[in-house]
């Protein structure tokens, strides 16, 4: 494929299918792309789910705040993620990889500079805290213009093992960061520069934490990130105007992919920003009750590592065949949690979060399963499209997990029914893929 454009930050002619130019020129670019790419993704997943680390402290170093607050905060970044990744959807095609990604990366650091200022001043308002949650969902929205970006640098048949390492490591952000926040929160990392420190109290004991550090670490990195996306990035000639890009919207099979990413990464994004809230609304009422953050950040790194692995597994069995095991493993994950939602003791602990961590296990095997599905079923500019369009509905998760989960317990005390609901989404998408794309004579076998 040709292009008119003679700027030296395109590419004329982009060919990953032939062999010829994939071996000489075409995979030394790719790799060299798809790293500098997921680094930046990293910490744009790092600053989506900085809020979700920092919202169970709070409460602890003077915030008042209710419980149905501390859930909306944490879904805020999501309901951000899923609306700025439609616009994501189109960018790639409009402005090329290179001025998506370091400019996307860029603006990571509002939300950045925004949550050192105000964690530390337990007046700061509720409204301001809303809006910085919002603004971390920059984050969010950056997967859906990276991703597509990173479709069109290689050849089908990398494609599954390519966009798996991507969104796999991407997604190790989010494990990172509520990994990193109770380190780095315990003492002056950044001395005087990062300000004065608050007091933490929980059962009456008392001790000095700096919240602000947790947005404070990741500014010099997302900085440096995207001024190496902006020097070394270039862009493939594959362009297309937002009207011509909705030509994806008239096949049935975007709509199914997407429930079926929804299904996938829904579940991931959602129950990572909610995990932290969900330990502690759940088991918090226990003498010797654990720390939220000492475990979640268990989920998002599994479902991570999952997404890696299962790339190049989708690349040699097929994606709907390993989407479907994704989502029958999710479906018996979430059936075992069930048991564990009203606990009579803190000893049932382990079990909710061995059969939480299944969740997370299998949702990430789906993510990197779906994405290989996408482009067998897509011609490349299309499946650039879905892919963005497929993550753009998906981002929600976070937004609508955290808010039911939080009215759910607000209103029963405990959040079975949300529980017995998603598992009636996701038997429903089992029976869509296997119909469509995992049986023998499927419509689109992928």
């Amino acid at each position: 494929m040709t292009d008119v454009r003679t700027r030296p930050d395109w590419f004329q002619t982009w060919e990953p299918e032939n062999e010829s130019f994939w071996e000489t020129t075409g995979k030394r670019i790719a790799w060299r792309t798809l790293w500098i790419t997921t680094a930046n993704l990293t910490m744009a997943f790092a600053t989506w789910f900085v809020v979700s680390a920092l919202v169970v402290r709070l409460p602890n170093v003077g915030f008042d705040l209710s419980t149905s607050q501390l859930f909306w905060l944490a879904a805020m970044p999501g309901l951000a993620g899923g609306t700025l990744r439609i616009i994501h959807t189109f960018l790639v095609p409009l402005f090329g990889t290179r001025k998506v990604v370091s400019v996307s990366s860029l603006l990571l650091l509002i939300p950045l500079f925004g949550l050192f200022i105000a964690v530390q001043d337990p007046a700061t308002p509720f409204w301001v805290l809303m809006l910085l949650a919002f603004l971390a969902g920059l984050g969010g929205g950056n997967f859906s213009s990276f991703m597509p970006s990173t479709s069109l640098f290689f050849p089908k048949r990398l494609q599954g093992t390519a966009l798996g390492l991507q969104a796999g490591i991407g997604n190790f952000g989010v494990s990172l960061v509520q990994f990193v926040t109770p380190w780095i929160i315990g003492f002056a990392a950044f001395g005087a520069v990062a300000g004065a420190p608050q007091t933490y109290t929980k059962d009456g004991v008392s001790k000095d934490i700096w919240l602000q550090n947790a947005a404070l670490i990741w500014i010099p990195i997302v900085a440096v990130l995207s001024v190496t996306a902006w020097f070394v990035l270039k862009s493939v000639p594959v362009r297309a105007n937002v009207k011509e890009q909705m030509d994806i919207f008239r096949d049935k099979h975007t709509w199914l992919m997407t429930s079926l990413y929804v299904m996938t990464f829904g579940s991931f994004a959602g129950f990572a920003a909610a995990f932290p809230l969900l330990i502690r609304e759940v088991y918090g009422s226990f003498e010797n009750a654990p720390d939220p953050l000492a475990y979640a950040f268990l989920g998002p790194l599994v479902g991570s590592a999952a997404r890696v692995m299962a790339g190049p597994v989708s690349d040699k069995v097929g994606g709907a065949r390993v989407t479907q095991v994704a989502g029958i493993g999710i479906l018996a994950s979430t059936v075992g949690v069930l048991a564990f939602l009203d606990p009579t003791s803190i000893d049932q602990f382990p079990w909710f979060v061995g059969c939480m961590l299944g969740i997370f296990f299998f949702a990430g095997v789906g993510n990197a399963s779906t994405f290989k599905q996408i482009p067998m079923i897509f011609p490349p500019r299309q499946a650039g499209g879905v892919i963005g369009w497929t993550a753009a509905i998906a981002a929600y998760g976070p937004f609508v997990f955290a808010a039911l989960i939080g009215a759910t317990i607000t209103a029963s005390g405990e959040p079975t029914s949300f529980f017995v609901a998603v598992a009636v989404f996701y038997a429903i998408n089992i029976f869509i893929n296997w119909w469509f794309y995992a049986r023998k004579g499927a419509e689109k076998p992928c």
